[in-house]
């Protein structure tokens, strides 16, 4: 409990604490990562190879020293499990306290078809499934992809995500942000937005809603996981960038995490298998 409320960014009615506005952007960089999964190797009955990824993913952001850190899901196999939460929360409490670990929601998290029971025990746990937050002229905008995806039981939930959407959209324009970003698990398609719906995507009936917000509102990157392998779609200038896992691999991309610099007109991002991970990031006219 007491790792959830250092790393919360929003009170419950989902407005920004302390929006930050900076009269100049400086370029950063910070990770993204997805699916630890504590679990899913040996089927819930251990988590030690896990555990050892989860270790390499966080002693090289302690060494690299990003901005912060976003989390985009499945951060446990087995939904509620309180001991493989334990071992998250345990590994995650080695990151330094200057560089902060944002969570996202995964259907391994919540549950593939959420239910307001699944998602209050995980707002308990790890805080608010949908916020905002800034860094320097950067706005972050954090969903539950799960609620898009099987909104079944939880259609009001669905309702109010779509408004704070725009609404922290349209804030971010009027704070005069350079960049808008979006962070949830669940890829809003993989390849481009009109393709069939698909077990790992978005259904299309809400993901071209929200392709066509995001649009409208001039979003050029969206961040997940959920494949457990990198994947590159395009919407126009929409880029979906799709992270490959920390845990357990399902394609030849191998487990580690993605680096994203930022600069004031431009997004640059690469992934690095924990084997194959930089010895320090660079920023372009950063002095060596």
């Amino acid at each position: 409990m007491g790792l959830a409320r250092v790393t919360r960014t929003l009170d419950h009615d989902d407005t920004l604490r302390s929006p930050e506005k900076t009269d100049a952007s400086r370029p950063f960089f910070f990770v993204q990562m997805a699916d630890p999964r504590f679990g899913f190797f040996n089927g819930d009955r251990s988590f030690e190879r896990e555990t050892a990824l989860y270790k390499k993913a966080i002693a090289h952001v302690n060494r690299l020293r990003p901005a912060f850190v976003v989390n985009c899901g499945d951060l446990v196999n087995k939904p509620g499990d309180a001991a493989q939460i334990a071992e998250l929360f345990r590994i995650t409490k080695k990151l330094d306290p200057k560089i902060r670990m944002h969570w996202v929601a995964g259907n391994h998290d919540v549950g593939t078809v959420p239910t307001s029971k699944t998602l209050e025990t995980y707002r308990k746990k790890f805080g608010p499934d949908r916020y905002a937050f800034r860094h320097e002229r950067t706005h972050c905008i954090v969903i539950n992809s799960c609620v898009c995806q099987h909104p079944e039981k939880v259609q009001d939930e669905w309702k109010a995500q779509l408004k704070f959407l725009e609404k922290e959209l349209e804030r971010a324009t009027k704070l005069g942000s350079d960049h808008k970003l979006i962070f949830l698990h669940h890829p809003l398609f993989l390849s481009h937005p009109k393709e069939k719906n698909d077990y790992f995507t978005i259904p299309k009936e809400r993901r071209l809603v929200i392709v066509d917000l995001l649009k409208k509102q001039g979003v050029r990157a969206v961040f997940s996981g959920h494949y457990h392998r990198n994947a590159l779609g395009r919407a126009g200038e929409l880029e979906m960038i799709v992270t490959g896992p920390v845990g357990k691999p399902l394609g030849k991309d191998p487990s580690g995490f993605r680096i994203v610099r930022v600069y004031p007109d431009r997004i640059e991002h690469s992934y690095h298998g924990f084997e194959k991970m930089p010895r320090a990031v660079r920023l372009r006219g950063e002095r060596r």
